[in-house]
């Protein structure tokens, strides 16, 4: 049994803050430390539920933020970016049984720790056949089409309330309670670790293949101003359908996720540092 490991950094254990997840600040060096033991517990519980093999894929920033020297030795770890599926990159290969969301957070226009939907700011807002995505949801589609079932996923109490709606069967643990987007209610990381292993433990007899589900989709995304709608539709297929809201339709959510990315990747070089 071969489990994918997506590991996200806004929903690991003490994270409440943006420099406790931007590169090259200090408190981004020590949470990188509470990020990898979160994913260690995973791996542990996981192997510990009868898994044989465990890939983690690092899905935060610029990927390349778990500390190798620290991972559990029984795992291993696909870091750096530019991935074709980015956060759950290696599920395309067909040998996935199921996957693992660790350190997931709530969607852009949610309540949530450090809530956000790809780009921290410029996105408020993604759909996805009319229903608000999170990345949790958006990655559980892709998956879906791999016939990869999404069993466990880690994050604050928010983070775990949404997978009930794209993962109804994955088992979940709560690292900590929101209380706003840069505040949140924290357990200790001997805590969450144990939760965590028990929660991964219990999921892995959910990995479980089954028949890839693949259908088309209506994707909508909203932005904070209008020029980011104007500057998406550079994107083939993209259209502006308001002042601040492009719309698109795919196939399938792995074309879905590809033009989601390309959409992120040509708003975020539109930005300007002052005014947005």
């Amino acid at each position: 049994m071969k489990i994918l490991v997506s590991a996200d950094m806004e929903g690991a254990t003490g994270v409440t803050w943006p420099a406790d997840v931007l590169p090259g600040h200090a408190q981004w060096e020590r949470c990188r430390t509470l990020f990898t033991d979160d994913v260690n517990a995973a791996v542990a519980g996981l192997l510990a539920g009868g898994a044989d093999e465990v890939l983690v894929n690092e899905a935060h920033w610029t990927m390349r933020n778990l500390l190798l020297e620290r991972l559990d030795p029984r795992a291993r770890l696909l870091t750096g970016r530019h991935k074709a599926l980015s956060m759950v990159e290696g599920v395309q290969h067909g040998d996935v049984d199921g996957v693992a969301f660790v350190g997931y957070h709530a969607a852009a226009g949610a309540e949530g720790v450090l809530a956000h939907t790809y780009l921290a700011n410029s996105v408020t807002g993604v759909w996805v056949d009319g229903v608000l995505a999170s990345e949790g949801r958006l990655n559980a589609l892709v998956c879906a089409e791999f016939g990869a079932p999404v069993v466990l996923v880690t994050g604050d109490d928010r983070a775990c309330a949404d997978a009930a709606g794209y993962a109804p069967d994955a088992r979940t643990a709560a690292v900590k309670d929101y209380v706003s987007r840069y505040a949140a209610v924290c357990r200790p990381p001997a805590v969450t670790a144990a939760a965590i292993q028990a929660a991964a433990r219990a999921a892995a007899p959910l990995a479980l293949r089954h028949d890839p589900v693949v259908t088309g989709h209506a994707i909508a995304v909203e932005f904070d101003a209008e020029h980011l709608a104007g500057a998406a539709t550079v994107v083939p297929g993209v259209e502006q359908t308001g002042p601040r809201r492009v719309a698109y339709t795919v196939p399938d959510m792995y074309a879905g996720i590809r033009c989601f990315k390309a959409v992120t990747t040509i708003v975020s070089a539109a930005v300007e540092e002052e005014y947005g």
